[in-house]
C-alpha cells in the first residue's frame, strides 16, 4: 500500500506554535495591534515574524483560583487553537481572564473562545 500523505492540515499543537518567553509575552502585552474582548476573556493579537501562529496563555490564581480550574481553560483554548490554526494568520495570540469565571459554565467559556478565534479569522 502506498504512503499518501492528506491535504488536511494536522490538528497538533506544537512547541513552535506557543508562546514561551517572558520576552514574547511582552512584546505582545506592550504593542497589541488589536484587543478582542468578552466577558470574561480578553485577547491581545500582534502580528509576528514566524510561519504560523503562536498563542499564550495569562491565567492567573488571582482570577482563577485553583489549579482545576486553570487547567481546564488552559485545555479549552489550546483545543479551540488547534482546530483553527490553520485558518489563522501568522500572529502571536495571549489570552487572558477579565473577571473570575466562577458564573460561568463550560459552554459559554467555549463560546467566548470561539467568538474570540473567529475575531481574529476576520480581519
Amino acid at each position: 500500500m502506498p504512503n499518501t500523505v492528506s491535504a488536511t492540515p494536522t490538528a497538533c499543537f506544537t512547541k513552535e506554535q506557543r508562546l514561551l518567553t517572558p520576552a514574547a509575552f511582552r512584546e505582545v502585552f506592550d504593542a497589541p495591534e488589536r484587543k478582542l474582548h468578552q466577558s470574561h476573556l480578553m485577547a491581545f493579537v500582534r502580528s509576528n515574524t514566524h510561519d504560523q501562529p503562536r498563542i499564550g496563555m495569562a491565567i492567573t490564581k488571582r482570577k482563577v483560583p485553583t489549579a482545576v480550574t486553570r487547567n481546564l481553560i488552559k485545555r479549552k483554548i489550546r483545543e479551540q487553537f488547534r482546530g483553527q490554526a490553520h485558518k489563522l494568520e501568522n500572529k502571536d495570540i495571549v489570552f487572558i481572564i477579565k473577571r473570575s469565571i466562577k458564573d460561568i459554565d463550560k459552554k459559554e467559556l467555549n463560546n467566548q473562545i470561539n467568538n474570540i478565534f473567529k475575531k481574529i479569522e476576520k480581519k
